[in-house]
């Protein structure tokens, strides 16, 4: 199977099963509205899987405020990492997996499997009574995730026509940035008054609204195999299976022996470089790891800005209710203005006049991204004030704004059908993965969250 963004091949969406037949009687305006997303061949569609990705975005960008909170009750500070990384790991994985069943049995599987998991997650990480058990919980939860997210894209490759594609990704990416600006300030507000672990069992219930809404309309629009030419039958790209496992145990391993500081954790430190190291030279287009001219050195770009980011991130919180004493809602309120100005960012490379200065552009939201990322340790100091850190992370949200989604542009511009293409980073907003044919091409992501990511 080709694997490459240039090279996904879109199933030519079924018009006739989903599409209302008009009334010859209708007027034009009426039969216009019809055929949007929230017509009445689409609407029911439409604000189920919208609503999946609003609660998992809310979900992503409120933990990251309560989980300093819960491993301090946890006692698991010191394995503070393993909550995220144990997501980030899994998540990967469910990415290719679901990607191969989709194909093979179409989207309605890897979906409804990937919400049982992520609700299963939330709810064992929301009831731990160790640290290990949350980590395990962000495991599973991860695992949903990525199964969760191609499954939706294979749903919009399927069931929306050509010409109504591009306003239901809008509405994945308009989901993310209500929950950016809201979700840590509510997750602290919360985690103070009610604890943290009502930030993971809250949400759970609230998928079943989506699910009896989207599930029978993609039972009817989207389910089934891909088409295959004839002669030819459904097989599994076991090697990029192998692959992404490789890389989940390969990066979990790594972690543990960087994080356990102790001679013996170098055997389980080799064992995961030599899981990791030929796994990510196999996913990774050739050259990539030497910045080759074009797509490899646009892989590497927009490897080094989504993991530096989102791994400096991640302890902002922790830092700021440890180190410097906020509660979890003023630590949750300096990442809010992060939220709209990843936006911001994401809009200004869009407009066409700044097209032909995409690689400048570019240039610019990574010194962003590094100025904010080298300014967040000094909070640390008593001496300098914590709206510093706020400040800083909103110029760089706005700087990853504008390099996640030119990297997007690259990345669908320089790939080629015989060249493999990058797994995309988790992001706040959901991204079409290229482990699935049937996958629509993936839109620039407005902005990647801290947790789903």
């Amino acid at each position: 199977m080709d694997l490459t963004l240039a090279g996904m091949t879109v199933p030519k969406p079924r018009d006739a099963d989903v599409v209302d037949v008009v009334d010859a009687t209708e007027s034009p305006s009426v039969a216009k509205a019809d055929e949007s997303v929230l017509g009445r061949a689409y609407r029911a569609l439409s604000v189920g899987i919208v609503s999946v990705v609003l609660l998992i975005a809310f979900e992503a960008t409120a933990v990251g405020t309560a989980m300093p909170v819960a491993a301090r009750e946890l006692d698991g500070v010191s394995l503070y990492a393993f909550a995220f990384s144990g997501y980030f790991t899994t998540s990967l994985f469910g990415m290719v997996l679901s990607g191969q069943w989709s194909d093979r049995r179409g989207p309605l599987g890897p979906l409804t499997t990937g919400i049982a998991s992520f609700g299963a997650g939330l709810l064992l990480s929301g009831t731990a009574g160790a640290m290990w058990v949350f980590i395990l919980g962000r495991a599973v939860q991860g695992l949903g995730g990525g199964l969760v997210i191609v499954a939706l894209y294979v749903v919009v490759g399927r069931a929306y026509p050509e010409r109504l594609r591009p306003a239901i990704m809008a509405a994945f990416a308009a989901s993310w940035i209500l929950p950016s600006i809201v979700g840590p300030l509510a997750a602290g507000a919360v985690t103070e008054q009610l604890g943290w672990r009502w930030v993971f069992v809250g949400i759970p219930v609230l998928v079943v609204f989506p699910l009896v809404l989207a599930l029978p309309q993609i039972r009817s629009r989207a389910s089934g195999p891909v088409a295959m030419p004839e002669g030819k039958a459904h097989s599994v790209d076991r090697r990029r299976i192998r692959l992404a496992l490789a890389i989940s145990l390969g990066a979990g391993l790594l972690q543990y022996a960087a994080q356990d500081l102790r001679p013996l954790s170098l055997l389980p430190g080799a064992v995961g470089l030599a899981l990791l190291v030929p796994a990510v030279l196999g996913l990774l287009p050739e050259g990539t790891y030497r910045a080759a001219r074009g797509l490899p050195s646009v892989v590497l770009l927009r490897g080094v800005a989504a993991g530096s980011f989102i791994a400096a991130e991640s302890f902002v919180p922790l830092m700021l209710v440890t180190q410097r004493g906020l509660s979890p809602t003023m630590a949750g309120l300096s990442l809010a203005a992060g939220g709209g100005t990843w936006a911001l960012g994401s809009w200004v490379q869009s407009r066409s006049r700044f097209e032909p200065y995409r690689e400048r552009l570019t240039t610019v939201g990574m010194l962003l991204v590094a100025a904010a990322v080298a300014t967040a340790p000094s909070v640390l100091l008593d001496s300098v004030p914590v709206w510093t850190l706020a400040v800083a992370w909103g110029f760089g949200c706005f700087g990853m704004g504008l390099v996640i989604s030119s990297t997007s542009v690259l990345l669908l511009k320089l790939s080629s059908p015989r060249r493999p293409a990058p797994t995309p980073p988790p992001s706040r907003s959901p991204t079409a993965s290229p482990t699935s044919s049937s996958s629509p091409p993936a839109a620039p992501p407005s902005q990647p969250s801290a947790a789903a990511r």
